[in-house]
This record gives C-alpha cells, structure tokens and sequence, in this order.
C-alpha cells in the first residue's frame, strides 16, 4: 500500500526529470546562453542559490542528470538530445517504446539540422554578394581599375569560386566566365548580375560602379523583403509549436496528478492506438504548417 502511495511521487520526479532534459534541449535548439539561464534560475529562486541536488537519499541528482544529459549532446551533437530525452522516458515509463522513438527522431532532427545550416550558408553568401558589389562600386570610385578593386576586395566566403575569381583578375583572364561559374554556388546568384555588368563594362565601356550599385540594391531589397515576411510569419510558426508541446504539458499535469499517463500510454493496447493517432496528427499539423509557411516564403521570393 506505501509502495502503491508513493508510485506518484516517483513519477512525478521522474516527470520533472524529463521535463528538464527536455528544457536542456530546447535551450540547446534555440541557442539559448547559460548566462540566461543561470539568471533565470536565481529569479525562480527569488536571489537565492539553486540546490544543487534534488530526491531522496540515493537517487542522482538533477545536476548530475543535465551534466551527462551535456556530456551526450557535445559528443553525439544536437541529435544526441532525442536519443537522452527517449532514455529518460523510457526509464520513466519502463518501457522500451520512448526510446525507439528517439532513435528514429535522430536522422529526422540531424536533416532538419542540416537543412538549416544550408539555409543560414545560403543567406550568408547572399549577404557577402550585396557587401562584394558594394565594396568594388567604392574602389571604383576611388580610382582603381576593376581588377584591382577586385583583387583589393577579395572573395570572402565563396571558396573555390572565389579564389579562381582573383585568379582571373590577377592573370587576366575571363573574369566573367569565372564569376559565372563561382554563380553556381548557393546563394550565390547575384555573381550573374554582378558578371553581367562586368561584361558590359569591358565591351562597352559603361560605368561599373554604377551597375554594381544596382545589383547590390535589388538584392538588397529582396533581402528586406525576405526578413520582413519571415518577421510576419513568427507568430504562427511560434503559435504551432506552442500547440505541438501541448502534449507534454498534459503528460507532466497527469504525472503530478497521479494519474500514470506513460503506463497506460506505454503498456496498453488503447494507450498504443492513443499513441499512434496522436503522432499522426502532430506529424499532419507540423506538416501542415510548414507547408503554409515554405509556401508564403516562396511566394514572397518569387
């Protein structure tokens, strides 16, 4: 009967346990600092110091818990935090199901992951293009020829392509040809406007600078215009996620109700069919939305 009393309470630590794992990896996810943290967690503690350990005699700590759960991220990565949050889930509800769970969101998080770094690539070599036309149009000004500006500026941030850039303004050679090819890479399409006024320049004789000038607007422009509707689209994608944690939100309530949710989740029939339909439709709303959202940002480009 004690053991049937107290079965709650260790759930509900178990519950706090995960939640805080779970935190740790939101923190991680968003880049959230550990300055904020710490500062956060004196507020909650109105000035006084953290404990340091927290459950009864002989259970592990919370600070021994966050340190392995730190130790598993900065070796296996931000992935590495589904792998830990299904471990503790699985231990919580003694079953093997969480972690399955968590091996699975791994490859789908690390895609994610990489699909944002391409994503953050992409806009930082947008942003060195508009800084590149920029600066040549002012060398020019300042009385160099254009291979000189260009080899006075450099390439920062385009690799390859940019080192055989400066190979041609240096050798002269096809400078043009080159910035097209250096055009190729992503994010990097500006160097087709900015290869075109080159061409121009030489043939003609018509102001680089001036044309430079241009391109750097219109990109400029486009970028505005891309932050500005990413700005509008904030609210419902953080509205999405809001509702997608929901669930976990009313696992922790249950928990601390004594209620048992991860039992009968975990280990019956109607807790597994519960358990599909519900991740079919989180998947359906996420989905959903990002479509919405990936559709507005194309939109907005185009």
């Amino acid at each position: 009967m004690i053991a049937a009393e107290g079965q709650p309470g260790v759930l509900y630590a178990g519950s706090v346990c995960a939640a805080l794992v779970c935190a740790g990896a939101l923190s991680r996810l968003t880049g959230g600092s550990r300055e904020g943290v710490r500062r956060a967690r004196l507020l909650c503690a109105d000035g006084a110091e953290p404990v340091p350990r927290w459950g009864g005699a002989g259970g592990p700590g919370v600070a021994a818990v966050v340190r392995a759960v730190r130790r598993l991220g900065a070796r296996w990565g931000r992935e590495g935090w589904c792998l830990a949050g299904g471990a503790a889930l699985a231990l919580l509800g003694e079953s093997v199901l969480p972690l399955l769970a968590g091996a699975v969101a791994v490859p789908l998080l690390g895609r994610r992951l990489r699909r944002r770094e391409r994503r953050r690539a992409r806009e930082l070599r947008e942003e060195a293009v508009i800084d590149l036309c920029s600066a040549i149009a002012g060398e020019l000004r300042a009385g160099r020829t254009p291979e000189r500006a260009l080899l006075a500026v450099g390439m920062p941030g385009f690799g390859d392509g940019g080192a055989a850039v400066l190979a041609a303004a240096r050798f002269g050679g096809d400078v043009p040809g080159a910035l097209r090819q250096a055009a190729r890479q992503e994010g990097a399409d500006g160097l087709t406007g900015m290869a075109a006024c080159w061409q121009v320049a030489v043939d003609g004789g018509a102001g680089l600078a001036d044309g430079l000038d241009r391109v750097a607007g219109a990109l400029r422009s486009e970028r505005d215009q891309r932050e500005e509707l990413r700005a509008q689209l904030a609210g419902p994608r953080s509205t999405a996620v809001v509702l997608a944690l929901l669930p976990v939100f009313g696992l922790l309530l249950g928990g601390a109700m004594g209620a048992q949710p991860l039992r009968v989740l975990l280990h019956s029939p109607a807790g597994w069919a519960c358990l599909v339909a519900a991740g079919l439709l989180e998947w359906a709303g996420l989905a959903w939305v990002s479509r919405i959202v990936r559709t507005a940002e194309e939109g907005g480009r185009g």
